[in-house]
């Protein structure tokens, strides 16, 4: 599979499409099936607040794996994706409540590269405030 995006199309401020995602207590049980990942902080409110955080938060590998989906939907190939890091600024806090927390992303690209690659600065929020820091990805484009 390739990116169905062609770098020659692409230019430096191009947005990508916004993502936005629910997070509640029962998304954070199932990711901690999925990752193996079970640390209190993610599901025991009563821990969590005894350690000195406001509340359940999500899993940072959790906000980090759906920041990428914003770039992976906008190749159609998670396989483009050469290069991805982020910077854990503060966490997304759930409360335990039906609408739980929602985190918002958007992406564009910050830099065209050498071979058909370019460089896509993320933006993840929660609560209107930042969650992800330095989070780039860079990707080969068709």
């Amino acid at each position: 599979m390739t990116a169905k995006i062609a770098y020659d199309d692409v230019e430096v401020g191009t947005e990508l499409p916004a993502h936005s995602v629910a997070v509640t207590r029962a998304t954070l049980v199932q990711y901690a099936g999925a990752s193996g990942d079970f640390n209190p902080i993610h599901w025991n409110e009563k821990f969590a607040k005894e350690v000195g955080l406001p509340d359940v938060i999500a899993h940072g590998m959790f906000t980090m794996a759906q920041a990428i989906r914003v770039v992976t939907d906008w190749t159609g190939d998670p396989g483009a994706v050469v290069e991805y890091g982020v910077r854990f600024t503060r966490p997304v806090v759930v409360p335990n409540d039906e609408q739980g927390a929602t985190v918002e992303i958007t992406g564009k690209v910050a830099a065209k590269l050498d071979d058909n690659t370019v460089r896509v600065d993320l933006t993840a929020t929660s609560a209107g405030q930042k969650v992800l820091g330095m989070s780039r990805a860079v990707v080969r484009l068709g």
